[in-house]
């Protein structure tokens, strides 16, 4: 089976050589097509990205969902994996994906843990291990088979913010799902540039109002306003 991974981008020149230089090496015996769907970056993203061998694919609109979706549009593979670009994928991550299919499995996810060794961020971490949607999101990287995906329309582009919990809500209603007990490595940025307390305060209420329906302009007014994370480029 050949896998497409996908990676939406703006402004990653600090992670995506190292990001695709794990991904060359673990797919290097496999039929792989790696495609950056770059959302008009200022600095080296497409340069890196293109010298690295990976397909750049070059975008008008600051949308994760959209990036993800056209991604998913021109890839050729059986396998989609949605890597975002500050996320390193374990060991074996292909094999892993591989077997999950084999058991059955239409779609999943890994656990996580960040590139920080203090302990609330590897309490957080700890979570990631349940079924449960709140410790769900992109970062754990997420693959499924492309005929599935594309059945169930993809991701919301309607969505500036939540896209990958939408998805994997409408997705799991219909797709048997796997979290896989190898751990993604994530950029602890976020919380770097924040405090802990305000960047958990702050996903818990972004979350709780999503599911009560809030609108979309305000998560982004409100998630731009209360953090400092270069992912927050992406919204406009």
């Amino acid at each position: 089976m050949q896998i497409s991974v996908i990676i939406p981008t703006l402004n990653e020149e600090k992670n995506i050589a190292e990001l695709l230089s794990i991904l060359n090496r673990e797919l290097r015996e496999v039929k792989r097509e790696i495609i950056v769907v770059d959302a008009a970056s200022i600095d080296n993203t497409v340069r890196l990205a293109d010298k690295c061998g990976a397909r750049v694919l070059p975008v008008d609109q600051k949308c994760c969902a959209f990036q993800m979706n056209r991604g998913a549009q021109v890839a050729s593979g059986e396998i989609l994996y949605f890597v975002h670009a500050d996320s390193r994928p374990p060991k074996g991550f292909f094999h892993d994906i591989l077997q999950a299919f084999h058991e059955g499995f239409d779609i999943g996810c890994f656990r996580f843990k960040f590139d920080s060794s203090k302990v609330l961020l590897k309490i957080n971490a700890y979570f990631t291990r349940f079924d449960r949607e709140m410790c769900r999101g992109g970062d754990q990287t997420f693959f499924i088979k492309r005929f599935e995906f594309n059945r169930l329309g993809g991701y919301n582009e309607r969505l500036k913010i939540m896209e990958e919990y939408a998805f994997m809500r409408k997705a799991r209603k219909e797709l048997k799902f796997k979290i896989i007990p190898k751990d993604v490595i994530v950029s602890a940025r976020k919380y770097e540039e924040n405090s802990y307390f305000r960047v958990n305060l702050v996903n818990l209420v972004i979350f709780a109002s999503f599911n009560l329906g809030v609108s979309q302009n305000w998560l982004v007014k409100m998630y731009k306003k209360l953090l400092i994370h270069p992912k927050v480029e992406v919204l406009e």
